[in-house]
């Protein structure tokens, strides 16, 4: 409460005003993985999308709700010893399917992307790694794709979707370079 007191007090409208922000966190739900923490970010800085492994549906329209307002550039972040990520590689390795349902209709096209990797490669040394970092560049691709996106390239408009991967055992949030912006 103090931190909203004090924000008042020194900017009237910073509650009043817009949110419509220049980037877009789109992140998972984890709670070791706080945004604003990681960034230094105040409130209104960076808007904000969150789900089990940050991922990016086409179908998704509280998704592509988010990316709507977006206005200059979106941060696709997954992180280290994801769950949502460790369920979909189980679940494809070892045949342990998750026991909820909306969770596996969640993670199945992450479960496939596994199951594409793991046929690639079977001597990978840390699994669970490279579907994080492949799965963040296959959502920067469905970001790149997707129509507001799109819209925003047609009008001649500058936009970049960066990937990235935050390591829970460092604190550093690790570019990918795979920067997609208006061709």
């Amino acid at each position: 409460m103090y931190l909203s007191a004090t924000l008042m007090i020194t900017t009237l409208s910073f509650f009043l005003s817009s949110a419509l922000a220049s980037v877009l966190w789109i992140g998972c739900s984890d709670s070791r993985v706080p945004e604003s923490v990681i960034t230094a970010s105040r409130p209104g800085d960076i808007f904000v999308h969150r789900n089990i492994a940050n991922q990016v549906h086409l179908n998704d329209d509280s998704a592509l709700s988010a990316i709507t307002y977006c206005r200059r550039a979106f941060l696709v972040v997954g992180h280290t010893q994801c769950g949502g990520a460790d369920a979909a590689l189980k679940a494809v390795v070892a045949g342990a399917a998750e026991t909820e349902p909306v969770i596996t209709r969640w993670l199945t096209p992450l479960m496939e992307l596994a199951r594409k990797l793991d046929s690639e490669a079977q001597s990978c040394s840390d699994p669970l790694t490279r579907l994080i970092e492949e799965s963040v560049r296959v959502q920067v691709e469905n970001v790149a794709s997707s129509e507001p996106v799109r819209k925003v390239w047609e009008a001649q408009k500058d936009l970049w979707v960066h990937g990235l991967v935050y390591e829970l055992e460092t604190g550093l949030l690790r570019d990918l370079n795979v920067t997609k912006g208006r061709q």
